[in-house]
């Protein structure tokens, strides 16, 4: 279990609770969507580049990245359809080349609050859905059932497709040839009629991407994005969380989830991270 030390030191009603993180390593050569810059890091000073006169010395780098490259969340600004943003907002009215006035990053809270995690791959009784495989209300519904919870309005979330275990393999974890998993706009409808705040999976781009289209068209993102205003969050790693869940016996948990409030960004890499509170405990305290 990759916990974050540290948490639940002190009086926290918390304390001592296991500490997920859903984040996936951001390093050279990662897999990323192709429609984004590369992520770089380089140092740009190393130690004895510079020596203080009481001989201490500092390293610092310089990171270049896109705002959708590792785990990340999409900021209302980052689609349009017909040249609309959510709220019928139009984006040529809000966009500069200092980003958008309006549905930039900036505006998403921090996220702190009820999860749940539907499992779906574990309903069709596989570590990880087939490549292309567009998952549908009937799967998300067994999910839900099999898991014992209710996915409630203003509240996040996630699918597990168990894609985080190609994160080694960036030629199928990116899904341009074979497709990837995920949500079909039947699918995507119904999680947008939930009313959910925020829903996130394991994939670069979140939803089913059949075989040889790579991101041609999204129609999830459309959606959740412009027409529901629900946020998405992409490329989590929720193999631990889910085998978490089917030891604890419990699909909800709480979620943090704060991305860099990027003026007018239409995304930012985030780290989520998923506490598997003591109910039962908290019901008694």
């Amino acid at each position: 279990m990759n916990r974050v030390h540290g948490y639940g030191d002190g009086p926290s009603p918390l304390a001592g609770a296991p500490v997920l993180d859903l984040a996936q390593p951001m390093r050279r050569g990662m897999p990323q969507s192709p429609n984004h810059p590369s992520f770089r890091m380089l140092l740009e000073r190393r130690h004895g580049d510079h020596v203080r006169a009481d001989g201490g010395s500092a390293a610092n780098e310089l990171i270049v990245t896109g705002g959708h490259v590792g785990t990340h969340v999409d900021a209302l600004a980052h689609v349009s359809q017909r040249g609309l943003l959510h709220g019928d907002v139009p984006a040529g009215s809000v966009q500069s080349h200092e980003g958008f006035s309006r549905h930039g990053i900036e505006e998403f809270p921090p996220y702190v609050g009820r999860a749940v995690l539907l499992d779906v791959a574990a309903v069709h009784g596989v570590p990880v859905l087939p490549a292309g495989y567009e998952i549908t209300v009937a799967d998300l519904e067994k999910a839900r059932d099999a898991a014992g919870v209710d996915v409630t309005a203003g509240e996040a979330l996630l699918l597990a497709t168990g894609w985080s275990r190609h994160w080694a393999d960036p030629g199928v974890f990116t899904g341009q040839e074979s497709g990837a998993p995920g949500p079909g706009p039947a699918a995507g409808a119904w999680i947008a009629e939930r009313g959910v705040r925020v829903t996130g999976a394991e994939t670069i781009a979140y939803e089913h991407i059949p075989p040889g289209r790579g991101h041609a068209e999204l129609p999830v993102h459309r959606q959740l994005l412009v027409e529901a205003g629900i946020h998405i969050v992409e490329t989590m790693r929720l193999t631990e969380l889910a085998e978490a869940i089917a030891h604890r016996g419990r699909a909800d948990f709480l979620l943090m989830l704060a991305p860099l409030p990027v003026v007018g960004a239409t995304g930012s890499p985030v780290r989520p991270l998923a506490v598997l509170t003591d109910h039962d405990r908290e019901e008694r305290a």
